[in-house]
């Protein structure tokens, strides 16, 4: 029996294609879950850096220098997310995607429990902060591993006419993990101790549990089982989509900077900001991250619902030119020191503009690859995007210290800029003629009339494609 024998009927896969997968919303909620605990892990480290590890770990060093350290720390676990994402990928693409979700949750989660356990520079001297940069390095690989299988697994489970909604529920973990990290930040702020930074790191025990038993329960994606099934996978998914994909990836790469770039540029950098030059703002700023992430959480839903409707590409150039037009406005903003301005900040930065970006990505990402190398190439581009905006609050502070407020609101600005050139790049896959069609295949027309988002056609599908079902926009995708 030849592994085509095995693979899905046309009828089923017309039918998941129209439906979704059993279980999909219990997938995404999962996979949430999952996204949320990663979230709060990092993010936490983020905040602790801003707040806290510039004394405990680089207590020797002025002021100034102390802050690069601890940005730099934060810098070094970016770094190793590309290679994170290029092994999760890599492994997903070839042996599933639900493996590698729940390996990175709990590899994510012994090292964040770690961080809040290590002894501090006065207790061990230069090895605290050796340990620290090691311990992080393990949050990055595993940070790095975990987003591709996890919006794989919600968009492969979709039905293909919402799947720019579902995509997005895992990216809603992003703000709700941020949130989460923030809140506990917040109720530790008062103490006067270690235990103001340690305790959110030790609470992420609890996180991490609930994500396993939720994780550990999801099914396969039926779409890497068809691929599988109808022979389809490919022995080494990473050099294939470098090979055959590599524009794809330069084009998430810069789609990618301006959404991670903002997000630590304020909820990283700016909140460091507003601290050095108010100390008692700094609950207020806390405050405003948490209401702000709060918010994402919907508008990230709602942002990938609307591509549905509308089209990936729509919103993200809305997105970007709000991110242009907000660069210095937030810094006027910020150094007023008015409480209701420093939480507005806040809210329209991480509220609206990275909850937009980021309910956007997951679907336009995934179709702008095959099955077969999907979670390898869009981790690829995501995570060396997100390796670059981990330095983006230390090349904030020496801005800052060469050209005052301005040089941090223009790196805005500019970011801003390179995700407009991303989407002048990068193509529609879900426009008015894939809406049409779907459409038309939902009241029962034919589902060979939909056209698939690039490669995600089965090899029977090919066979039978006539010359003019590859004159398509998905198509040109691919050639560009």
């Amino acid at each position: 029996m030849s592994a085509n024998d095995n693979a899905p009927s046309e009828t089923t896969t017309a039918a998941t294609d129209r439906d979704g997968a059993p279980g999909k919303l219990r997938t995404s909620l999962g996979a949430a879950a999952g996204t949320c605990v990663e979230n709060y892990d990092f993010v936490a480290y983020g905040t602790a850096s801003a707040l806290y590890f510039g004394d405990v770990f680089f207590p020797e060093s002025d002021p100034v220098v102390g802050t690069l350290l601890a940005f730099v720390t934060l810098g070094v676990g970016f770094l190793m997310r590309p290679i994170g994402g290029a092994i999760g990928g890599h492994l997903g693409d070839k042996y599933g995607r639900k493996p590698i979700l729940v390996a990175a949750l709990l590899t994510m989660g012994i090292a964040t429990v770690l961080i809040g356990m290590l002894p501090t520079y006065e207790q061990a001297g230069i090895a605290a902060p050796v340990l620290l940069v090691l311990i992080r390095c393990v949050q990055g690989l595993a940070f790095g591993a975990e987003w591709g299988g996890a919006v794989m697994m919600a968009y492969e489970h979709a039905p293909r006419r919402r799947r720019g909604l579902y995509a997005a529920i895992p990216q809603a973990g992003n703000p709700l993990g941020i949130a989460l990290a923030n809140i506990v930040f917040l109720l530790s702020i008062s103490l006067d101790s270690d235990w103001a930074w340690r305790i959110p790191f030790l609470a992420s025990s609890v996180l991490i549990v609930v994500g396993l038993v939720v994780r550990v329960k999801l099914t396969e994606s039926p779409e890497f089982e068809q691929s599988k099934a109808s022979g389809e996978t490919v022995r080494n998914p990473l050099l294939t989509v470098l090979r055959d994909d590599w524009r794809n990836i330069l084009r998430i790469i810069a789609l990618r900077v301006v959404e991670s770039c903002a997000y630590y540029l304020t909820a990283t950098y700016l909140l460091s900001y507003i601290t050095d030059r108010d100390a008692d703002d700094r609950g207020f700023a806390l405050a405003g991250i948490v209401i702000a992430s709060l918010l994402a959480v919907g508008t990230t839903v709602l942002s990938g619902a609307l591509t549905d409707r509308i089209g990936r590409r729509t919103l993200y150039l809305a997105g970007c030119l709000l991110a242009v037009a907000f660069g210095f406005p937030m810094y006027l903003m910020a150094n007023t020191g008015s409480p209701v301005l420093i939480v507005l900040i806040f809210l329209i930065t991480i509220g609206l503009i990275h909850a937009a970006l980021t309910g956007t990505q997951a679907a336009w990402f995934a179709e702008l690859f095959k099955t077969s190398t999907r979670t390898s190439g869009a981790s690829l581009g995501y995570q060396i995007a997100a390796s670059v905006a981990g330095f983006a609050p230390f090349l904030a502070v020496l801005l800052a210290e060469s050209f005052g407020w301005t040089g941090p609101a223009g790196f805005y600005v500019v970011i801003g800029l390179i995700g407009l050139l991303g989407v002048a790049t990068t193509k529609e896959t879900w426009g008015p003629r894939e809406r049409a069609a779907a459409k038309t295949s939902a009241k029962g027309g034919q589902l060979s009339a939909v056209p698939r988002p690039r490669g995600a056609a089965t090899t029977k599908d090919k066979a039978a494609e006539s010359p003019g079902d590859k004159t398509g926009e998905t198509e040109s995708v691919r050639r560009s």
